[in-house]
Order: structure tokens, then C-alpha cells, then sequence
């Protein structure tokens, strides 16, 4: 992934194309406002933008809402979805299908501030990859969602090694070359950070405003805690065991058949030579059972690691990430512009691409 300087608006050449996605379900009394307060803090900076609304299956009239603001502006864009999928698949769809070079994602509730998003831009041309808004001062009730919060913003950076005070904080700025690698499933939406920054982007965090919220309720609950906790047993998972499932499954299942391969030599040792009976003894059917599960463990991570193996070796997929390539020879040399030619298709294609976006719409 590359991690060059973003374009600035001042005249020369054409500026950053920026691409706001914000996921909507049940919104119906936050959009035009919304949509209001993001024309007013877009473009006074001379940026390139459009706005992708994602509509997760609302049902209060925010469709109808949103096609209307797509016929008034050019630079809204509007994604139905036929139900409900989630946050985690409108925020996906709404990466997929917006065009800019820096991809802004925030809630659609009026709770993050739109004013903010320069500050992540100016944050991200400092080299970063994914800047991550941090609600310092944070308008929610304190037992129900800012201690849980807490604990699982402690947690999730353990955990993952990427250290954030707010992994819940929708409002966050990516580069292009980062979501495209981006898969995601389920509810891993808060885990973006921690994804990318197991993959070796450069993660950065930024207080941000955090308003109380003004329509509606909180379409999330404290019942969430148990899938985060979930969702984190799986992001370790993929991070540290993906290409090595053996090392995992391998660990226990040794960890296992050990103590139960030497409680039952011991205990065969007691009958042959000690004349011990066996038929009272419980420990010896632990000692079997122990033994069994550590042979289970084995071979499953044994059949992962062939499946892992056949995965990547069928999709010829590579199990690293590059950042940038530098190519040899010096500009002006037949070698330079060879290597120029055999430059990394995805890079190439990114960059030509996002420059033809800016033309066009910019």
C-alpha cells in the first residue's frame, strides 16, 4: 500500500477526490440536516466530493428522503439495500461503490461532526493510512455505553496490538489502496482498525466532536458485548493463525495429549509393575480423554494448515501485503523504464484510475 501525499486544493493540479460513506437505517429526521452540515464543511476546502448514502432497509421514509436528495445534488449518491444487512455490509457497499482517493466514513445521526473531516485528510497527509476519530468527550450515558466502551476498547487493543481509545467511533478516513484490500464480514465494522493495522498500515487516532443524539434511538445495546467478544476471538484468529493454523490448533492439542499421555503411562506403570488396580481409578479415563482431544487438535490443525495451503495456492493469493515497490535503475535509464513497465498492475491501475475520477468529476 502506498502512502503518498494527498493532492492539496491549491491550484495545482487536480485536488483529492474525497468520498464521504455513511450508512443510514431509520434516519429519516438526521439526513437533510446532515447533508447540510457536510456541504458547509466540504467545500470551503477546495476538495473534490461526493457523499454515498447507504440505506440499510430503512422503513421511516428515509428512501424517499435520500432519492430526493440525489435528484437536488450532483454529488450525492444513494445505495438501497432490499432489507436490512447490517452496519458492517452498508459501510462494505458503500466502500465498494464510492470513487475518491480518501474514503471518510461516519454515522448518519448527527452525532459526528462533518467539520471534522478536514482535520482527518490534513492527519492522513501525514503519512497515515487509516486515521481513527477518538470521541474524547463523549455524549453518552456512562454505565450503559461509555464503561462497556471502555473495557472493549481496552480489550481490542490488547488483543490486536493496534492501540485506540475509540474503536467504536464510526467517523474514521482511509486511503483508497487500504479498503480495497479490505474483506469483511459479519459485524466486523469497530475492528477496521485493527484489521488494517495487523496488516501493516499505519493506524493514527484524532479527538473528534461528539454531539448527544437529537432524533431517534441508539440502534445498538449492551446485549452487543457478547458479538464483540466473538468478533474478537476471530480478527486474533485471522491476524496472528490465518496462514499457521497448526501452530494454534497444534499448541492446545499438545497441551492436551502430554498430561494425558503421561497420566496414562503412569498409571499402566502402577498396574503392570505395582499390581494397582485400574477400575476405580477415574484419573485413568481423564488421562484417555486428555489424550484423544490432544490427537483431535493435532488433526485438525494439521487439515487447516492443507486448507489454508489450498486456499491461497488455488486463488494465487500471496500471504503478504506490499506497501510500495521502489523500482530499480535511475529515471532516464532503459532500466528504470523497464521496470516502469512490469510496475505492480493493482498499483498502477489504483492510481491511473482514481486520477481519471478527479478528471471527470473533480
Amino acid at each position: 500500500m502506498s502512502t503518498s501525499a494527498l493532492s492539496q486544493p491549491n491550484g495545482q493540479g487536480p485536488a483529492t477526490y474525497v468520498s464521504v460513506v455513511i450508512p443510514v437505517f431509520n434516519e429519516v429526521d438526521s439526513i437533510r440536516s446532515l447533508y447540510t452540515k457536510l456541504r458547509s464543511a466540504m467545500e470551503p476546502t477546495g476538495y473534490s466530493w461526493e457523499v454515498v448514502f447507504v440505506d440499510d432497509g430503512s422503513t421511516d421514509g428515509s428512501s424517499a428522503l435520500l432519492r430526493q436528495l440525489h435528484a437536488e445534488s450532483d454529488r450525492v449518491r444513494v445505495i438501497e439495500f432490499r432489507r436490512n444487512f447490517g452496519q458492517t455490509a452498508a459501510m462494505v457497499a458503500g466502500f465498494d461503490h464510492s470513487r475518491g482517493e480518501v474514503i471518510i466514513a461516519m454515522d448518519g445521526d448527527l452525532q459526528n461532526d462533518p467539520e471534522d473531516i478536514p482535520r482527518l485528510i490534513d492527519k492522513l497527509d501525514e503519512g497515515y493510512d487509516v486515521v481513527s476519530g477518538w470521541r474524547a468527550h463523549r455524549q453518552d450515558g456512562f454505565w450503559l455505553r461509555r464503561l462497556p466502551s471502555r473495557v472493549a476498547n481496552w480489550l481490542i487493543s490488547r488483543t490486536t496490538g493496534t492501540y485506540l481509545h475509540d474503536y467504536g467511533c464510526t467517523l474514521k478516513a482511509y486511503r483508497r489502496e487500504t479498503v480495497n484490500q479490505l474483506k469483511l464480514y459479519g459485524e466486523m465494522h469497530r475492528f477496521i482498525p485493527a484489521i488494517l493495522g495487523g496488516n501493516g498500515a499505519r493506524v493514527a487516532e484524532l479527538p473528534v466532536m461528539h454531539h448527544s443524539r437529537r432524533y431517534g434511538r441508539s440502534k445498538y445495546g449492551i446485549a452487543r458485548t457478547i458479538r464483540v467478544l466473538l468478533d474478537l476471538l476471530l480478527v486474533k484468529f485471522s491476524l496472528s493463525f490465518m496462514t499457521k493454523p497448526l501452530q494454534i490448533f497444534g499448541l492446545i492439542g499438545l497441551a492436551s495429549f502430554l498430561p494425558g499421555l503421561a497420566i496414562c503411562v503412569t498409571l499402566v506403570f502402577q498396574r503392570v509393575f505395582m499390581v494397582q488396580t485400574l477400575a476405580d481409578r477415574p484419573l485413568f479415563l481423564l488421562g484417555i480423554l486428555l489424550s484423544v482431544l490432544g490427537a483431535q487438535f493435532v488433526s485438525l490443525g494439521i487439515l487447516a494448515e492443507i486448507q489454508i495451503r489450498t486456499y491461497h495456492e488455488s486463488a494465487n493469493k500471496p500471504t503478504y501485503l506490499i506497501r510500495q515497490i521502489l523500482d530499480a535503475g535511475r529515471p532516464g535509464s532503459a532500466e528504470y523504464t523497464a521496470s516502469r513497465e512490469k510496475k505492480t498492475p493493482e498499483i498502477v491501475s489504483a492510481n491511473g484510475g482514481l486520477a481519471r475520477v478527479g478528471e471527470q468529476i473533480g
